[in-house]
């Protein structure tokens, strides 16, 4: 399609949308705080489009680049506005600074659309472009990618400017100058759902965000009945751009001082717009199983948000040398699902897996997936098993380097792997015997367990420094170099915590047990046999646990019932994160969103899609609120404001070569 035809048609939004398999930047929340503060503009700030043509400076191999870095950090300042993001400075071969942007960065904050590539040197982009893509070279450092934007920032009219750990850039204001709307079908099998279009009419290029909000509740007539709402509540997302709006459209978009108890169909798709500090924020209220799609147009400059239930935009992206970033919708039956998820090979060279949590020194805690990723450096993770929100403890197995620090419950699945990838995945028990006198023979039920019930349970220096009754009455017995050295009451839970020896274990008799500590008096020589079932675990050094197992050699195993999940958990249709190997030995680690029209697949819907995207062994891993995939500084499936805090993930190094 030619730029002629763009500009002579305003129906070529449609074809372009088509052409580009209507790519979409995913969603992912912004800081919506607004720091007043003033830009100095360049002089020479320009006009013009973005230059198309790839610059030969952009598409090197810079990987290969030995120039150490001039300058670098993690915050950014745009117009004024402190976000989060890595950024670093470097000369070039040319002599020239080079400013690179993480490529979260630039997506999150600037609007640049990723579109698929082979080449992880090589990233092409469109942004308010034309027909040929923009090409910046990448570089891979730290747990970030990084994008070469030197050449693109000139060529938008940009500033940027290096102090400490900030990089200010200073974008020249847009000004949206119309917006037009219009409904359409929306070409998927639920027909009472349709897509709307919504088109700004923009003087320049904007960055731009997108911001998910909350349920919107609907406004009651006091006049009129109470009648319980039948129909999900429509959801609000933001769009904010850096540019002003005609005072006229700020108008005729102000909220009314009364609405009626208008039928859905007749909701406005626009429920504010106005300016805050040189800022255009369009507040929409989105009906429930429908996404924002967002595209950029040149010639002239449009902004075009399309409101549609399969909103999803395919992508396959070699991002870095063993890892691809891949999405698309997934078809199972009339449903249409969409799944993003990472293909990782797990020999190659200077990759390696393993659990993270969001402490180091205690098993007690939760933080956002994307701050504990950071935290551990990973270059891309994924939420792992179940935890228990209130006192933030894990409820299931955690083994890392050998390690257990936390054991499995209640026969649930499990993947194990090791450095030379190789993985198995089954249902896991831990055996553990306390042999004391006489060869008295106890049952250790739990490890470093957040999981409570009757009997024996054990804790380590992995756990923490103490432990803290988790029921009343408990009686802890202390162990060092093998032997009883002591017994204390634990008295009531949460209020007194026991020091965890460094050489030995904690034991807790919980309701029942109790009758047993006298049989462990004081000066008692005793020891443990440990072991698992399925064996084969014992051969490995890291171990998630999470369930139910939904795969295994290429059939669906799934039986949530025999791993003790409830029927109703089952059914639950559902947001999930899930982690499978193929028949190629490839891993992936995946987030399973709601479908089109809908919500999210049950637990049968969900090993089925393990199969389809190729999964020969899959498990289950904690979903919902807490499903997270995380690669490069980002989110890929979600807004992060829409993420829960998790307890403990599984997190791929790669180690720069």
């Amino acid at each position: 399609m030619s730029n002629r035809r763009i500009r002579k048609h305003d129906s070529a939004i449609s074809k372009k949308a088509k052409q580009r398999l209507f790519r979409l930047t995913i969603p992912i929340i912004v800081t919506m705080t607004i720091l007043s503060a003033s830009a100095t503009w360049a002089t020479s700030a320009q006009n013009s489009l973005i230059n198309t043509q790839p610059h030969p400076e952009l598409i090197g191999q810079s990987r290969t680049m030995t120039a150490a870095a001039l300058a670098s950090g993690n915050q950014i300042t745009l117009n004024g506005r402190t976000l989060s993001g890595a950024w670093l400075q470097e000369r070039g071969t040319d002599g020239q600074v080079k400013t690179h942007l993480s490529d979260g960065a630039i997506r999150q904050f600037i609007g640049v659309d990723f579109l698929s590539s082979n080449d992880a040197a090589r990233q092409p982009i469109e942004w308010f472009s034309s027909n040929q893509a923009l090409v910046l070279a990448t570089r891979l450092l730290k747990g970030h990618r990084y994008l070469d934007i030197t050449n693109f920032a000139q060529t938008a009219g940009w500033q940027l400017q290096a102090n400490g750990n900030i990089l200010a850039i200073a974008i020249p204001p847009a000004q949206v100058k119309n917006i037009r709307q219009s409904q359409q079908p929306s070409g998927v099998s639920h027909p009472p759902f349709r897509s709307a279009r919504i088109v700004l009419d923009l003087d320049r290029p904007v960055p731009w965000q997108l911001s998910q909000g909350l349920p919107i509740n609907r406004p009651v007539d006091s006049d009129g009945p109470t009648t319980q709402a039948t129909t999900p509540l429509n959801r609000e997302w933001v769009v904010i751009l850096e540019g002003t709006a005609d005072p006229a459209l700020i108008q005729q978009y102000a909220p009314p001082r009364s609405r009626p108890n208008l039928p859905k169909q007749l909701e406005p798709l626009i429920r504010q717009l106005q300016v805050v500090n040189n800022r255009t924020l369009i507040s929409l209220s989105v009906p429930f199983g429908m996404s924002p799609q967002i595209i950029t147009l040149p010639n002239p400059n449009r902004l075009v948000i399309d409101l549609r239930p399969d909103a999803l935009v395919q992508r396959d992206i070699n991002w870095a040398a063993g890892l691809r970033w891949r999405q698309q919708l997934v078809n199972l039956g009339t449903e249409r699902f969409p799944i993003v998820w990472l293909d990782i090979n797990p020999r190659q060279a200077g990759l390696t897996l393993k659990p993270i949590s969001s402490e180091t020194n205690t098993q007690t805690g939760t933080a956002p997936l994307i701050q504990m990723a950071q935290q551990s450096s990973v270059v891309a993770a994924i939420n792992g098993g179940y935890f228990n929100r209130n006192n933030r403890l894990p409820l299931g197995a955690i083994r890392r380097d050998g390690q257990w620090l936390s054991g499995p419950i209640l026969n649930r699945g499990a993947i194990a792997w090791n450095d030379s990838g190789q993985f198995y995945f089954g249902r896991l028990t831990l055996q553990e015997t306390l042999i004391a006198a006489n060869n008295q023979r106890l049952p250790i039920l739990f490890l470093n367990s957040g999981y409570v019930q009757s009997g024996i349970a054990r804790y380590t220096s992995s756990w923490g420094t103490s432990y803290t009754p988790l029921t009343d009455n408990e009686i802890l017995v202390i162990v060092q170099n093998n032997r009883v050295t002591n017994q204390l009451p634990g008295g009531k839970a949460g209020q007194t915590a026991v020091p965890i020896p460094q050489d030995g274990y904690l034991l807790t008799l919980r309701a029942n047990a109790t009758n047993t500590a006298s049989q462990l008096p004081i000066g008692t020589a005793v020891s443990i046999t440990s072991t698992t079932n399925s064996a084969e675990f014992n051969r490995y050094p890291h171990i998630m646990g999470a369930g139910p197992l939904l795969v295994k050699n290429n059939q669906i195993v799934l039986d949530a019932q025999s791993e003790k999940f409830s029927k109703a958990f089952s059914r639950q249709k559902a947001v999930r994160s899930g982690i499978c190997t193929t028949a190629s030995g490839s891993l992936m680690i995946a987030a399973v969103h709601n479908r089109a029209g809908g919500l999210g697949p049950t637990l049968a819907e969900h090993a089925q899609l393990m199969k389809n995207i190729g999964c020969v062994n899959a498990l289950n891993l904690d979903g919902g609120s807490s499903t997270s995939l995380y690669l490069g500084g980002q989110l890929l499936d979600r807004s992060p404001n829409t993420a829960a805090r998790v307890h403990n993930g599984i997190g791929v190094f790669l180690q720069q070569q």
